[in-house]
């Protein structure tokens, strides 16, 4: 007959531990300077995030109703990098809007110096 071995789980391997309020305080500074993240900090000491989000409530002198938009780098760079393709684009369109000016003006003086119609759509009646 098979005994059954009961397993633990994760929660009850865990050791109770508390942190210093010093260590605590320093992975607040780590988070908020965005040397570190709440994710890196909850794994590598195995707390739970909101446990580290207490630490970072209590700490950092921020306020519970209060929220904290956080936006990734990668999101930044991709917006100051689209601004930068949007401004060259711009450029570009405004270089292309001079030379349909500039095309359209020698095509008026053309007209005129040769007293030809160039505009003039050839193949419909006149």
């Amino acid at each position: 007959m098979k005994s059954k071995t009961k397993k633990k789980s994760n929660f009850e391997l865990r050791r109770i531990r508390t942190f210093s309020e010093d260590f605590k305080q320093k992975k607040v500074q780590e988070i908020t300077a965005r040397l570190t993240r709440v994710s890196e900090v909850s794994k590598e000491y195995q707390v739970t995030p909101a446990a580290v989000y207490k630490w970072i409530y209590r700490y950092s002198g921020m306020k519970k109703k209060e929220k904290l938009i956080v936006e990734s780098e990668s999101d930044t760079r991709k917006m100051e990098a689209l601004k930068l393709k949007i401004a060259e684009l711009e450029r570009s369109l405004g270089q292309k809007q001079i030379q349909i000016e500039f095309l359209s003006k020698m095509i008026d003086i053309a007209e005129e110096s040769y007293q030809v119609d160039i505009k003039k759509k050839f193949g419909g009646k006149q």
